[in-house]
């Protein structure tokens, strides 16, 4: 409990230093992913019309996956160092990006692949334009598992760019880094403890969007 205690007085006497990091790591996930969510959900219906392609970019998303965060971080800097962004905001951002695809993808591709074909048919048979299927139709029935990989993916890289420090991003990971860098637990507590309620909360943000989605 005293560590505790100490670790609440860090934060309120560095509560201005603590929520700029704070508000520097939400931001840099809601850029991340949200770019993720755009390119994620138009990949997945593309997939789920040419089921060839599936296989292709499964492969390659899973891939992604497979790497470290440490090494995809790392990987991102000579990349970007051609273009003048080997570290900071940039490379933090794809990496995260690339992360968010697959559950974003795969829950697209499910989604709109679980669809009866009953219902496109109907639709059809009222003259519905194959556009007019995919956003009156599709997309508000898939939207609850679509949600659901976006849910996945927003609460898993939250806890992703935490590592984003060591490529001079910031974020709630400085505090991390501070803590094990100056054997200050306070730090060490203040930020995993953060990451930890906004992940807690964004979790229940989307757990209260799929709940609507699929009631409505």
């Amino acid at each position: 409990m005293d560590i505790l205690l100490k670790t609440g007085v860090f934060m309120y006497e560095n509560s201005g230093f603590v929520l700029g990091l704070t508000i520097t790591h939400l931001g840099l996930v809601i850029g991340a992913v949200g770019l993720a969510i755009v390119s994620g959900i138009a990949i997945g219906i593309v997939i789920a019309r040419t089921p060839a392609a599936a296989k292709v970019v499964f492969a390659l998303a899973s891939v992604v996956l497979t790497v470290p965060s440490i090494a995809l971080f790392g990987l991102m800097m000579p990349v970007l160092a051609l273009i003048g962004h080997g570290i900071g905001a940039l490379p933090a951002m794809i990496a995260v990006f690339l992360y968010s695809q697959l559950p974003i993808i795969g829950n697209t591709y499910a989604a709109i692949n679980g669809i009866d074909p009953g219902v496109r048919e109907a639709a059809r048979g009222i003259g519905m334009t194959g556009i007019q299927r995919l956003f009156r139709v599709e997309l508000p029935i898939a939207l609850p598992i679509i949600a659901a990989g976006v849910r996945i993916a927003a609460v898993r890289n939250i806890g992703v760019m935490a590592v984003a420090v060591y490529i001079g991003a910031g974020g709630l990971g400085t505090l991390i880094s501070r803590g094990i860098a100056q054997s200050d637990p306070r730090q060490l507590i203040a930020g995993a403890l953060l990451i930890s309620i906004m992940a807690i909360a964004v979790d229940y943000l989307f757990h209260l969007i799929e709940r609507k989605s699929s009631t409505s």
